[in-house]
């Protein structure tokens, strides 16, 4: 390979020699297309009349007054699937043509990056598997009714969790047997070279966007920018965009679960320790002897041991600071912003969101905050009205007790 995909430390591609030759043909096509004119062009199209970018940043005015400072809201959840995963899955579809391929697989936690690339799939009339683990299955099935619908198979991953991580490893698999013809569209800034690279390329149109309009409509550049972080794919294309503003920071939030101390969370940078998933080096929720740890988190999207290598130099260097959101916390903002903007954010998103509520009273009311809306949260009502169910089915036993 010419580039060994490193970020610091990070990253590189500890994967079965059978996969070699087949991440070397995605680099050296990646490099030789992402750039051509041809190319760029025909990506331009399809996102704008296909995807519906670019996506607006909303100023969240009655949300900025209950937190005390301006909270503007990077609309990724208008585009066309309803998340930012179209934005890599178009610029990957795409790559895939050029290259000849005529199959696509993926893997998918939310459902989101499944059903994006079910979409191009079927945009691009290209044979389509989807690896889903059955936990995820259950609790993201609107996605997967609308994945069969586009005509994707729907693959599913009983092993360890049945969650994200289950689904990579049976994905990787099956690459591995059929790289001549197949396509793997991966949909995090994780995995082996050169798909952190591609991944955070095909996302940055989020960042570029947002800075610009941040520029346009409120005449500076923002104070704070925020996404949430599970593979990290949306908050490192958000991030793109203000890498080289010093005075800017950025915060990722990754998934508390039910609090750190339990150790019933996703947060591999709050929490993790370095090691080695799905063929890179990186931040790893694992044990003393090195085994992968079981996650959990009310989102799907970021229920994964591991994170981008990018995000991993981020952290080390101070680029940017990683924190973690509870669910609790996290049900309690998917609710306020939804009764205070009419607007109902994916579960994923909403942990950046909760992070801001949390600074109300810490951050001054001149204070500009850029907060990415990763997905919209139809998908995930149904998990949040279980959700509630639960918490006052507690609430209720303690009250028995007493």
């Amino acid at each position: 390979m010419k580039y060994d995909g490193r970020f610091g430390e990070y990253g590189g591609y500890y994967v079965p020699e059978v996969l070699i030759p087949a991440l070397e043909e995605l680099e050296e096509a990646f490099y030789r297309f992402h750039q051509d004119k041809g190319f760029v062009a025909e990506l331009a199209q399809l996102y704008q009349y296909y995807a519906g970018r670019p996506s607006p940043l909303y100023h969240a005015k009655r949300f900025s007054e209950h937190v005390g400072f301006s909270v503007y809201l990077k609309r990724e959840d208008l585009l066309h699937g309803g998340a930012h995963k179209i934005n890599n899955g178009l610029g990957q579809a795409l790559l895939a043509k050029y290259m000849g391929k005529t199959k696509l697989i993926a893997e998918t936690g939310a459902g989101q990056h499944g059903l994006a690339t079910a979409m191009v799939g079927a945009l691009f009339g290209m044979e389509t598997k989807i690896f889903m683990g059955v936990t995820d299955i259950e609790r993201q099935s609107v996605n997967v009714h609308k994945m069969k619908l586009c005509g994707a198979e729907v693959v599913p991953v009983e092993g360890g969790t049945g969650t994200l991580k289950d689904a990579i490893n049976d994905a990787l698999r099956y690459w591995t047997a059929n790289v001549t013809d197949t396509f793997y569209l991966f949909g995090s800034a994780a995995g082996p070279h050169p798909y952190p690279t591609i991944v955070r390329h095909f996302q940055s149109c989020i960042g570029i966007e947002a800075r610009q309009q941040c520029l346009d409509q409120v005449g500076r550049l923002p104070d704070l920018v925020v996404a949430c972080v599970g593979g990290g794919s949306n908050a490192i294309g958000m991030f793109a965009g203000f890498l080289a503003d010093k005075t800017v920071r950025l915060v990722g939030v990754e998934a508390g679960g039910r609090g750190l101390a339990t150790g019933k969370h996703a947060a591999s940078l709050s929490a993790g320790k370095v090691g080695i998933l799905h063929g890179a080096k990186a931040y790893l929720l694992q044990d003393e002897n090195g085994q992968v740890l079981d996650t959990e988190s009310i989102s799907a999207g970021l229920d994964y041991a591991a994170v981008g290598p990018e995000h991993c130099h981020l952290k080390d260097t101070g680029r940017a600071e990683y924190v973690a959101a509870v669910d609790d916390d996290v049900l309690d903002t998917f609710e306020l912003l939804t009764k205070l903007e009419g607007i109902l954010p994916a579960l994923e998103s909403t942990h950046a969101l909760a992070y801001l509520v949390n600074q109300k009273g810490k951050l001054t009311p001149g204070t500009i905050a850029v907060a990415n809306l990763s997905g919209r949260g139809d998908k995930d009502v149904g998990i949040v009205e279980r959700a509630r169910g639960e918490v006052e089915s507690r609430k209720g036993k303690v009250k028995r007790k007493k």
